[in-house]
């Protein structure tokens, strides 16, 4: 969706749906936007049965707020320590040596960043395990005895997941430069069964550690294995090297240390929200479900399509084409920023029966309440959530890690007191109001700063687009708002099915007609690319 009109690399008629996915070769812009979108939607529906399960078997409380936590401190041993970017900066460096012929340069590269970094992340995830409950007792200081106890369990049984997921990213840099998408497609699919399936064969022995083991086993599958499966059936060629000094393992950590160094506000938002939603029983879990329903529509559109356009952006970039470099850069967010408005109209006025479809079980009717509500706020920040991405991989496309480095610590630091002001006035609304400021101030400075580097013109956004898009979201969510009100909920989940698809009905139906009428290019570009 974000890169449509991207250069597309591959010039070919036009073939069948299943042809120009082409799973195991090179694809073009579009169609690698299109695999990702297909890979996010499913991952999203297994994302939202996920959220089903654990919400219908463990409901919102101490149980699972541990468990959700838990997640915390893995999350930040790979964030810190690897910067969360493996493939990101090396794609940027990989896409060099492909550009110049030197294939048997860029796997020992890629060697070399693998083993030194294996060994730190083994040594931090070594020592996390031993001061895990220094972590929790810090970062959670409202749990009670027997959730600390068990949030430091759970912590320790997923640490290790996270050397998995590093192994899948900088061996999945190797496919990504070579436009090769499917094992990135699969990676969550995986994971999210794993979730799943640990869950179901054994929670009724381990209990919520199921879910814990489900995790570790997916990423195991599901990152390392698949993404090294794919490499070595493309002719890579691993060298067993270990040296901090060579000059590719230098190079990737002065591209990466900015990222690994500096703290943004996409990775510590969770963090933050955690850390204040400790005090108050079950809002981490209402939280994190609001979040979950909030990242199925965002990862269809907004991860896939940054995810998918960082090899062609760094290409441009690496053949010095800025004209084109800043036109595929502004279109992909103009396109994103106008399909993410209309989403968000939908979203917040079907927030209701949405997470209605998840009561059930322990999962009570006023925990749907409080989890729908705070879904429509953070459903406001869904555009900026999908053009920050984009933004920030146009600034590691440009080998320009440093700028979006400072420029997200700068927003983070300057954002945790607006989420503990609000939090003490508003309470848990307060932080998901905090979410959206945070994550607005942080896509602004990355637009505002692209531009003060001549990288991405701001003018280049098409603005008469935005605002059509906005006029059809406006009148979309009334539309749909209507039906909600006029239809019951509350009677079932088929009621709520119904709801669903009768207030989408209309809000399709009056987003296609403001468009139309107010001449908007969206749906005959959308429709042409299709063809």
């Amino acid at each position: 969706m974000a890169t449509l009109d991207t250069p597309n690399p591959v010039s070919a008629p036009p073939a069948s749906l299943l042809a120009r996915l082409r799973p195991t070769g090179s694809l073009s812009a579009y169609a690698a936007t299109l695999l990702l979108m297909s890979s996010s939607l499913l991952s999203g529906v297994l994302g939202l049965v996920r959220t089903k399960y654990i919400a219908h078997v463990f409901g919102a409380g101490k149980v699972t707020d541990a468990y959700l936590k838990a997640f915390d401190l893995p999350d930040m041993i790979y964030y810190f320590l690897v910067g969360g970017v493996a493939s990101i900066t090396l794609v940027t460096i990989l896409n060099r040596y492909r550009e110049a012929g030197d294939e048997a340069g860029a796997d020992r590269a890629l060697s070399i960043v693998l083993n030194a970094m294996t060994a730190v992340l083994t040594a931090g995830i070594v020592l996390a395990e031993i001061f895990t409950p220094l972590y929790v007792h810090t970062f959670a200081p409202k749990f009670d005895a027997e959730t600390t106890a068990l949030c430091i369990s759970l912590t320790r049984v997923l640490l290790p997941a996270q050397l998995f997921f590093f192994v899948g990213g900088v061996l999945g840099s190797r496919l990504l430069v070579r436009k090769i998408f499917i094992y990135q497609a699969i990676t969550p699919l995986i994971y999210n069964l794993g979730i799943i399936l640990g869950g179901v064969f054994l929670s009724a022995r381990y209990g919520i550690y199921s879910l814990a083991i489900g995790a570790v086993v997916g990423a195991c599958l599901g990152s390392a294995l698949l993404n090294a499966l794919g490499v070595f059936r493309g002719g890579m060629r691993y060298h067993a090297i270990l040296n901090f000094h060579d000059p590719a393992f230098t190079e990737w950590l002065r591209l990466s240390l900015p990222l690994i160094v500096g703290v943004s506000l996409t990775m510590a938002d969770k963090w933050i929200l955690g850390y204040y939603a400790s005090a108050d029983k079950g809002a981490i879990t209402r939280l994190n479900t609001a979040k979950t329903l909030f990242n199925a529509p965002l990862s269809i559109i907004g991860f896939a399509a940054g995810a998918a356009s960082l090899p062609f952006f760094s290409s441009l970039f690496a053949q010095d084409r800025m004209y084109d470099f800043n036109a595929a850069v502004s279109r992909s967010v103009s396109r994103l920023l106008a399909v993410s408005v209309l989403l968000t109209g939908w979203m917040i006025a079907l927030a209701m029966p949405i997470v209605d479809l998840l009561r059930g079980g322990a999962f009570t009717h006023d925990d749907a309440v409080s989890t729908a509500r705070y879904m429509a706020l953070f459903a406001v920040s869904l555009a900026l959530w999908a053009a920050q991405g984009i933004y920030a991989r146009a600034f590691y496309a440009a080998r320009n890690t440093l700028t979006p480095a400072i420029s997200g610590t700068a927003v983070t630091l300057l954002s945790i007191p607006v989420y503990g002001t609000l939090f003490h006035h508003i309470g848990i609304d307060g932080l998901a109001i905090a979410s959206d400021l945070g994550i607005l101030a942080h896509t602004l400075s990355l637009a505002v700063l692209l531009h003060k580097k001549r990288l991405v013109s701001i003018a280049s956004l098409e603005s008469g687009e935005l605002l059509r898009s906005l006029g059809a979201a406006i009148l979309g969510f009334f539309g749909a708002r209507s039906v909600v009100r006029l239809l019951p909920l509350g009677k079932g989940h088929l009621a709520d099915v119904l709801v669903i698809l009768a207030a989408s009905i209309v809000w399709a139906g009056l987003c296609y007609a403001t468009l139309q009428l107010s001449g908007s290019r969206l749906i005959d570009q959308l429709r042409r690319r299709g063809k």
